[in-house]
């Protein structure tokens, strides 16, 4: 039989409606843009936080990747949002540096239709698709009952706690600090010492307002700082004075290599598990795009770390050391 060119054109016609051209599913497979906006990438918990993300992410083929980091600055990444909301990327992840500055760009891009998961730390409203991240006001809470049964127990608890806050202008820090002075607070023999002192989760930071605080307080039993590498910090500018014996340090984060490795060595008394939202938020993005419905809001899991399951995490992340 002879085909003349628009014969074959119509067979083409003809068996692309019946189905008998095959597509591989590699050009069927959908892909998405996501653009993630980091706060800064000067902390080890954001530094992990990146990772996990970028490992869940490359699981997944039809993932193309936008990551931005902010530098600690609120107006790069306002930058970023605006970015990301002209590419019309498929959705937005984004750790915000502060909330009240933060809070009109992401419902700018929410209102836009874009799917925006906001991670760790929340805005001023509700003008977003997902909040991914830990209960701070709970973690505080808990570092506060361990405050109090260090300095006596319920009801005889007697100290002079120094408190020293992550950025003050962040929701988790508001949040550790009031879920901390709602339990210590009920203790008449329990005193915050000083003014509030923002260490932007910094660990020098830490140290230079924990110098300051041991020239001006001749006593001081507990040190509650709202993460590790502060409550490292503080602990350190105890120990340049000798006085690191006689003060209790508590932190938040809980990463193996750091915060749980500190509490091992005896650096710091308890440290409590601030989950990264990364993994978890590559997973609600894609679930959403998707077309599956996601839960307004996500809340990690948290633990407290001493003496009595620090040495098994390490363990368990093969982080003992065992050369002596």
């Amino acid at each position: 039989m002879k085909f003349t060119l628009f014969s074959l054109k119509i067979l083409t016609v003809v068996l692309t409606a019946i189905g008998f051209f095959y597509v591989t599913p590699a050009y069927c497979e959908q892909q998405f843009t996501i653009g993630f906006s980091q706060a800064t990438t000067t902390e080890p918990w954001r530094l992990l936080f990146n990772d996990l993300l970028r490992k869940e992410a490359r699981k997944h083929k039809e993932i193309n990747l936008l990551m931005r980091n902010a530098q600690d600055d609120v107006s790069m990444q306002i930058g970023h949002i605006e970015e990301f909301i002209q590419r019309r990327v498929d959705a937005i992840l984004v750790s915000p540096k502060v909330s009240k500055a933060m809070t009109p760009i992401i419902n700018q891009a929410f209102n836009n239709g874009i799917p925006t998961i906001i991670l760790d730390r929340g805005l001023d409203n509700d003008r977003y698709t997902q909040f991914i991240g830990g209960d701070n006001f709970f973690i505080g809470q808990e570092a506060g009952r361990f405050a109090v049964k260090h300095l006596g127990g319920e009801g005889k608890a007697k100290g002079n706690i120094v408190e020293i806050w992550g950025g003050m202008a962040s929701t988790p820090a508001r949040d550790r600090h009031n879920g901390f002075f709602q339990v210590v607070s009920k203790e008449p023999g329990i005193k915050i010492v000083g003014k509030l002192k923002d260490g932007d989760w910094k660990q020098d930071k830490g140290y230079l307002i924990m110098s300051q605080f041991l020239v001006d307080h001749p006593q001081i039993d507990l040190v509650y700082a709202h993460n590790d590498p502060m409550a490292y910090g503080a602990y350190l500018a105890a120990k340049d004075v000798k006085r690191e014996n006689k003060i209790a340090f508590i932190g938040i984060d809980g990463i193996p290599a750091e915060g749980v490795r500190w509490v091992d060595q005896g650096f710091l008394d308890a440290t409590f598990l601030y989950m990264t939202p990364g993994a978890e938020g590559i997973r609600q993005v894609l679930r959403l795009l998707k077309g599956n419905p996601v839960p307004k809001h996500v809340i990690l899991p948290s633990m407290m770390i001493d003496k009595t399951n620090s040495h098994e995490i390490l363990k368990q992340h093969g982080l003992l050391d065992t050369s002596g």
